[in-house]
């Protein structure tokens, strides 16, 4: 549950617009999934990247930009996951890389998870069916009885095509509402 900040910067540089037209193609990228899967260096995947992109910046540029984009956990998201955790077992399954994992890994949310499932380190990506299965075979349970929450469409899709409970939530108020709606945590009463 983190803040993006790369994504007004790639909007920026891309000249795309739509958040979901960038998301799509972001994820749907091969430098992007190669890097966040830990199969290419950090100077490889900036050279792939801007040259399929055409960005008018140099691979070193595009490397200082997206090395400065600013993640932080989302407002109130460490407070949901402790609370998360009295019930039930909780993981984070994220699709990262070394660069932005090396501020990431500081943070005390991070701390609070049980589990700590990284793309750079999985060797998968989400919405590959791939990484949901090896998570579930990590885990030692059936995909059924995960539920996942994730604020991308097409990682909910990829999570449900394997039979996870999947469910699409931007931000810590709609991720407390699913949590509600299955009965994990109550309704606050504030």
């Amino acid at each position: 549950m983190a803040e993006f900040g790369g994504l007004e910067p790639m909007q920026r540089l891309s000249g795309i617009g739509s958040d979901d037209e960038l998301w799509h193609r972001w994820l749907n990228c091969r430098w992007v999934s190669r890097f966040e899967r830990g199969e290419c260096p950090p100077e490889e995947f900036a050279a792939g990247l801007v040259a399929d992109w055409n960005l008018a910046v140099s691979p070193g540029a595009f490397l200082s930009q997206f090395s400065s984009w600013s993640n932080r956990p989302l407002a109130g998201a460490q407070d949901l996951v402790s609370e998360t955790r009295r019930s039930v077992t909780v993981g984070c399954l994220s699709n990262t890389n070394t660069i932005h994992w090396q501020s990431a890994a500081s943070w005390p949310l991070m701390g609070l998870f049980d589990h700590q499932f990284l793309s750079f380190q999985l060797g998968r990506v989400k919405p590959d069916p791939e990484v949901f299965e090896q998570v579930c075979s990590q885990l030692g349970t059936d995909p059924g009885a995960v539920l996942f929450i994730d604020d991308n469409p097409l990682n909910v899709e990829g999570g449900l095509r394997v039979g996870l409970q999947a469910v699409r939530a931007k931000g810590v108020d709609e991720a407390r509402q699913a949590l509600v709606a299955v009965g994990v945590i109550e309704a606050s009463l504030a």
